[in-house]
């Protein structure tokens, strides 16, 4: 699977979180990020990840065009839903674009851990 790792800023912790106790599930699929989050993420645990732009300097709009063009089966975007985001139009055309091409979409930590639950046992 091809997956890609979102958080705004307050969530890169628990995305940092998520990916260390994920790790092994994570490890053996195509992952891609935007700038910051890749970055740490593959600092704290070592996994191979594809990093794009910043979200705010076009990241966002980068994962979008993956989305559009059928190149991503999962996305794991943990918003910050209680501070404004400079690119919010980039947030939400990124939303939209996973509704409309039927993309799994975990916003929050729970929504991901089921989503990656799933993946681990394989169905």
């Amino acid at each position: 699977m091809k997956i890609a790792l979102i958080a705004h800023d307050k969530k890169k912790d628990d995305m940092i979180a998520l990916a260390i106790k994920y790790r092994d599930v994570l490890a053996p699929h195509d992952l891609y990020a935007t700038g910051t989050t890749g970055t740490l993420v593959m600092g704290e645990t070592g996994l191979k990840i594809t990093r794009m732009k910043s979200g705010p300097l076009g990241g966002d709009q980068q994962i979008g065009s993956m989305i559009a063009d059928g190149a991503l089966d999962l996305v794991i975007f943990l918003r910050d839903p209680l501070t404004a985001q400079p690119h919010e139009p980039d947030v939400s055309a990124l939303l939209r674009l996973c509704d409309v091409q039927n993309i799994p979409l975990a916003t929050n930590v729970k929504s991901a851990e089921i989503m990656l639950d799933r993946l681990s046992a394989g169905i």
